[in-house]
């Protein structure tokens, strides 16, 4: 395994530090680094109440998805099942390890091991755009089934549920995007490390949400 960086030297020099630039990144205390800007961060508490509610509204979104799906089918006289299309199972692996490397990464930048925070952090964003693309060829086997929206109400669950999830999906990923363009930072400033945290909740939900999606699928496709 790769060593553990010790000490904040390391770190800067990691991250291209010692150029003239202290701890928090700024220049001199001036500009918009500076630490009139630092005053005015809010807590780390406001950004985590601001995840949970969205989160809250993704439940509620997912909810009512639900239950209009249980009654479609149960006045439905034209519902047919939908065979799940193969790729799916490997994409639910790729979206769980994502979960992984995410923590692993999380673990390194506590620890000020910087490779090791930058290295997993990029494999989690692979992971995160491999399930996607999983997605699209899931709809594409889907399509050369002549299955699609339209065809019938189970299919068109199917689609809707997916495509909302995707779609939520890729806000993580261009939060992680973020993260890996503004490793450094993150590395310098332990106060800007609320982002990371943030965004591995929400993205962790999403892992989540979508086992839900795939056990809902199962059972009523």
């Amino acid at each position: 395994m790769a060593t553990t960086l010790a000490s904040p030297k390391s770190v800067r020099s990691f991250a291209g530090g010692g150029s003239g630039h202290d701890d928090h990144g700024s220049h001199g205390g001036s500009g918009c680094h500076g630490s009139g800007a630092r005053g005015r961060e809010l807590p780390a508490r406001v950004y985590r109440t601001g995840m949970w509610m969205g989160l809250a509204a993704i439940v509620m979104l997912f909810a009512a998805f639900t239950s209009a799906m249980v009654v479609r089918e149960g006045i439905s006289s034209d519902w047919v099942s939908t065979r799940l299309p193969g790729i799916i199972y490997l994409n639910t692996i790729l979206l769980l390890g994502s979960s992984l490397t995410l923590e692993l990464s999380r673990r390194s930048l506590a620890r000020e091991a910087a490779k090791q925070f930058v290295l997993w952090l990029c494999l989690t964003l692979g992971l995160g755009l491999g399930f996607v693309a999983g997605q699209l060829q899931a709809w594409r086997e889907l399509a050369a089934r002549g299955v699609y929206l339209a065809t019938n109400p189970s299919s068109s669950f199917f689609y809707v549920l997916t495509a909302a999830h995707a779609i939520h999906l890729l806000g993580g990923i261009a939060a992680l995007s973020y993260l890996v363009l503004r490793a450094r930072r993150l590395l310098l400033d332990p106060r800007r490390r609320t982002s990371v945290e943030v965004t591995a909740i929400y993205w962790h939900f999403m892992d989540a949400l979508w086992v839900y999606i795939l056990f809902l699928l199962m059972a009523r496709l």
